[in-house]
């Protein structure tokens, strides 16, 4: 007897709770109530800076920043993830179209691409270029331009160990 495989969707799907009052209709217009969604976009950039501040002395620079003071440069390729939270538009399923998502973030680390974070960034001048620094200017430049939803998350990842996360706070 052959038994009914199941599509992968359906085998891990949970069952919705009773009496949550959800309804995920696949019809314009069929929603009662709509749950608020998170979703993710990651881009990837790569870029060299230096941590340095020139009020200190170059002894204490090396001293707080170790190899990232180097006065040659160092460069990291980062990742960012950009998440946007709201309602599934009724229509289309959709918090926000990832592809318009990823073509304004896209234009905002364009600036940063293959650049040198300390000089070739004019919003980053008098800036120390450390994730944290660089996460929070992100913000500011991604949250006026997201398509549709709200700027919920940015966590930008310097290494695969290393990363800064801000949530506009």
């Amino acid at each position: 007897m052959a038994s009914k495989i199941l599509p992968v969707a359906a085998r891990f799907r949970p069952a919705p709770p009773r009496g949550a009052g959800l309804f995920f209709a696949f019809t314009p217009g069929s929603w009662a109530r709509v749950a608020t969604v998170r979703v993710t976009r990651r881009l990837h950039f790569s870029a060299a800076h230096r941590l340095h501040n020139p009020a200190f002395s170059d002894e204490e620079n090396r001293r707080i920043f170790g190899p990232c003071n180097h006065p040659n440069w160092h460069g990291h390729n980062y990742e960012l993830d950009v998440t946007v939270e709201g309602q599934p538009d009724p229509g289309t399923g959709y918090v926000v179209d990832l592809g318009l998502l990823r073509d304004a973030a896209e234009a905002v680390v364009a600036d940063l691409d293959h650049r040198n974070l300390n000089l070739d960034v004019p919003w980053l001048r008098d800036v120390i270029p450390s994730t944290e620094n660089l996460v929070v200017a992100l913000w500011h430049r991604l949250a006026p331009v997201v398509p549709a939803g709200r700027l919920v998350k940015l966590t930008l990842w310097e290494t695969p160990r290393n990363s800064a996360e801000y949530s506009g706070e």
